[in-house]
């Protein structure tokens, strides 16, 4: 049985030998990636007439002698790293084509040992979501994050055992961007195989948490309660509301009247499909912590903050405005707060009735779920329709939008694929609001690019 006493954060994380970023094969690894990725097209390719093959078959066994020597400290993933090495030779002998790590991705299950503080250093040819869009190698040294209580709650509540909360150590060019996520379909293989495990860096989701909230609130003027600076101002805190709101908002996914993909890459669906898709999960999230909060468990109400924090603050005005399905759901929270009056904007300062916000939140969640449990009910093209009227109902679409004129002015004769191409790149504008969050916060945004830990202090 999982006790309030058993679920206090664990402030510490150990490692069962020296840090591998310490030893003198990771600068040489990395300096051989570097220099490597140059060579890379954008398939990972190398384009032999352009390169010099035997620059880059230098350059490999560069690579695969620094991996070997990691692998010393790494026993746990000897037979992964053996599998990169011959992955890594099977490529060179193979010409620098487009590069095939299947074996080295099928031999990598850091599911199988979620133990705090263990080391994976992870190599592969592969794009970073959010992040390099070329599936260049990457080699990247990382820590799992997993306290006892967390570890307590998944077994016992929220099972989820693909899920691998991670941290940083180092990282090559790839990492040093907005990418927060580790995912086995990122990889560069011949054939796509089942997945079997998902990472998130906790590390690096909390520290921009920190940063851009502090900037939101001293922006807006916005008086946050004790608990709120608090967890603003430690990391470790910060990073235990994420590991818990990433448990729950992750299985979620798989879950409920119409679970998604939780791998959703390519937009195949109007973008607000899944823009509600992660709301719904964070909302989730969200709810299942006022349960906790009440059980005692410590990183609970942080959760809640955090998932308000994150979500009104730093999703809208962060990235373009192509398809912004995270910030569509930031702005789709908000609007249904401000009109609920759990927050009111005025004379340039904003206030939240925390109390009120709780219980609106959870009313959104309840009116995202009912949507999907009246979607099982509906065809495809019918329930992107009755989504577009729970978000419009909220936000505003954009004045051109054909989308908004109604059914009558669809293509509802032809493909689903017509009723996508119909949609603006940018739908939902920002709002006055908005707008001006973003210009304010546009250099803080811009400082998160490669964060990891207190350097969000």
């Amino acid at each position: 049985m999982v006790t309030p006493t058993t679920l206090r954060p664990t402030r510490a994380h150990t490692t069962e030998s020296p840090p591998a970023a310490a030893h003198p094969a990771w600068p040489k690894l990395k300096a051989a990636v570097a220099e490597l990725r140059t060579m890379q097209s954008e398939d990972g390719s190398l384009d032999t007439a352009a390169q010099d093959p035997d620059t880059a078959r230098a350059l490999v066994a560069d690579i695969t002698a620094a991996i070997g020597e990691l692998a010393e400290l790494l026993p746990h993933d000897r037979d992964y790293l053996d599998a990169v090495v011959r992955d890594f030779g099977g490529w060179a002998d193979g010409g620098f084509g487009v590069p095939d790590f299947l074996d080295a991705l099928l031999a990598f299950r850091p599911e199988r040992a979620r133990r705090d503080g263990l080391e994976h250093l992870v190599v592969f040819p592969m794009y970073t979501q959010n992040g390099n869009p070329a599936r260049n190698v990457e080699a990247v040294l990382v820590r799992v994050v997993w306290p006892e209580w967390l570890a307590a709650l998944e077994a016992e509540r929220y099972d989820n055992p693909m899920f691998v909360p991670i941290a940083f150590e180092d990282f090559t060019d790839g990492y040093d961007t907005d990418s927060a996520v580790l995912f086995p379909e990122t990889v560069a293989v011949r054939e796509v195989p089942r997945f079997t495990w998902g990472g998130i860096f906790c590390d690096r989701e909390a520290a921009r948490f920190r940063r851009v909230t502090a900037a939101a609130a001293d922006s807006l003027g916005l008086e946050l309660p004790g608990y709120a600076q608090e967890l603003i101002g430690d990391q470790a805190l910060a990073q235990d509301a994420f590991v818990l709101w990433d448990l729950i908002h992750d299985r979620t996914h798989s879950r409920g009247h119409l679970p998604f993909d939780p791998f959703m890459i390519k937009q195949r669906q109007p973008f607000w499909m899944y823009a509600l898709e992660e709301l719904r999960c964070d909302l989730t999230a969200f709810r299942e912590a006022v349960d906790l909060e009440k059980q005692g468990v410590a990183a609970a109400r942080h959760v809640q903050f955090a998932v308000l924090a994150d979500r009104l603050f730093r999703f809208p005005v962060t990235g373009g405005r192509v398809r912004n399905y995270d910030g569509l759901g930031g702005q789709l929270l908000f609007a249904y707060l401000h009109k609920a009056g759990a927050v009111e904007w005025h004379d340039n300062k904003l206030t939240v009735d925390w109390p009120k916000a709780t219980q609106t939140v959870i009313a959104l969640g309840a009116e995202v779920d009912e949507l999907y449990r009246q979607g099982v009910d509906r065809s495809k093209v019918a329930h992107w329709i009755a989504a577009y009227d729970l978000v419009t109902a909220y936000v505003p679409a954009h004045p051109a939008s054909v989308w908004a004129k109604g059914p009558d002015a669809l293509p509802l004769d032809g493909p689903p694929k017509g009723l996508v191409d119909a949609v603006l790149p940018d739908e939902f504008p920002l709002s006055m609001f908005y707008e001006g969050l973003k210009r304010r916060l546009a250099s803080v945004i811009a400082s998160t690019r490669g964060i990891v830990g207190d350097a969000a202090a």
